[in-house]
């Protein structure tokens, strides 16, 4: 007897990112700049608001979609921070932005559908629309500055094509989608039945008062849906809390896969949910400007080649001039100059490394000195 799996399941790879992550952390001594967590902790606040609630036997079945005063303090803060206008009944509490990305896709795609993904990206986009039995379609973009050139993307369309997905700010490169670049992909989607989904997880994390998202073309609200998460701006990457904006049709088919993958987010971290809305982000933003200018002065400096980012708290170092590929530079690196960053080849673009600043300025120089010491010796 021959058992078998699902084919989808035995063609995904584990995350690269993650692998090589272990790899530093099981190195004695190596210094880690890898992992996109902020090194701040959760907000008193929220964290209050969860203990309250765990004291008040908020421990019980929640609604399956989020607490009615959830869904709307969602709905007022969207309106009122990025000007979104979503109901309630648009939304879904998920966990985390990571199941909001899965139902989302698992709604949308059929098998055989394809997926266009601008790279460098996040692997998860690949590895679920396979997951999802789709296909992912790679849009390279660092030849145009990370932004997406439109002849390249009217190129990628087929008529097999069924999504794409925006980063902005964008993990690995911290680039974000200038206004032109987001009027061409608007010129070209807006009569095409292709879904958009805006992954605005790092939206609140910018350092430029030039930020728009595409969720803001109306016209095509029928076809996006937006991802966010608390994860990155109020350091709650250990709550596993996002939510989904949508049109109600599509939100109303996306809680199908919501409802029977997870039920729902667990009722006592919904008050926490509630108060990080509130909590002001501002000086975690000037935190990581600072360390971003820092970063990007040192990089500079030493010769390296990177794109000064407007978002996040990635670099995305351009290394092709050392003739080694990614995975082999950053192992040379990681083994004979103790500092781990992650190879670009993870995020599908050859010849980069990230540097994530989202860590203590005494690390960021303890690293930047070592990959300055680690270069001379090319």
């Amino acid at each position: 007897m021959e058992l078998t799996l699902n084919q989808a399941v035995l063609n995904v790879q584990l995350s690269g990112i993650r692998r090589f992550t272990f790899l530093v952390r099981d190195t004695p001594g190596a210094c880690a700049l890898t992992i996109g967590e902020p090194d701040q902790n959760t907000p008193v606040p929220v964290k209050d608001a969860a203990k309250a609630a765990l004291d008040a036997n908020d421990t019980h079945y929640p609604p399956g979609n989020g607490y009615p005063y959830m869904l709307e303090d969602i709905s007022e803060f969207e309106k009122q921070a990025h000007g979104l206008h979503y109901s309630p009944e648009e939304i879904i509490l998920t966990i985390g932005a990571t199941e909001g990305l899965f139902i989302a896709l698992s709604t949308v795609l059929n098998p055989g559908d394809e997926v266009i993904i601008p790279t460098p990206a996040f692997s998860l986009y690949e590895s679920i629309t396979q997951l999802c039995r789709g296909v992912p379609v790679a849009l390279p973009t660092e030849d145009h500055h990370f932004q997406i050139d439109p002849e390249a993307l009217r190129a990628a369309i087929t008529p097999r094509t069924k999504a794409i997905v925006l980063t902005s700010p964008n993990n690995p490169t911290g680039c974000i989608y200038t206004r032109e670049t987001l009027d061409a992909v608007h010129e070209i989607l807006r009569d095409k039945p292709i879904f958009v989904l805006c992954d605005d997880v790092y939206r609140t994390l910018i350092y430029t008062d030039d930020y728009h998202s595409f969720a803001e073309y109306t016209d095509m609200r029928d076809r996006i849906i937006v991802i966010q998460s608390f994860s990155k701006p109020y350091a709650m990457t250990g709550w596993r809390l996002g939510y989904c904006l949508a049109d109600a049709p599509i939100r109303d088919r996306m809680q199908i896969f919501h409802q029977y993958s997870v039920v729902s987010a667990p009722a006592f971290v919904q008050p926490a949910c509630a108060a990080a809305l509130k909590f002001d982000t501002a000086p975690m933003v000037e935190l990581f400007r600072k360390r971003r200018d820092y970063v990007y002065r040192r990089l500079t400096a030493m010769g390296l080649e990177v794109q000064e980012p407007e978002g996040a708290f990635y670099m995305f170092i351009k290394i092709r001039k050392y003739g080694m590929d990614s995975l082999a530079f950053c192992e040379k690196l990681l083994k004979e100059g103790l500092v781990g960053v992650i190879p670009g080849v993870y995020f599908g673009t050859e010849g980069y490394m990230r540097l994530s600043y989202c860590y203590s300025d005494e690390d960021l120089k303890e690293g930047l000195d070592r990959i300055e010491r680690f270069l001379r010796t090319f």
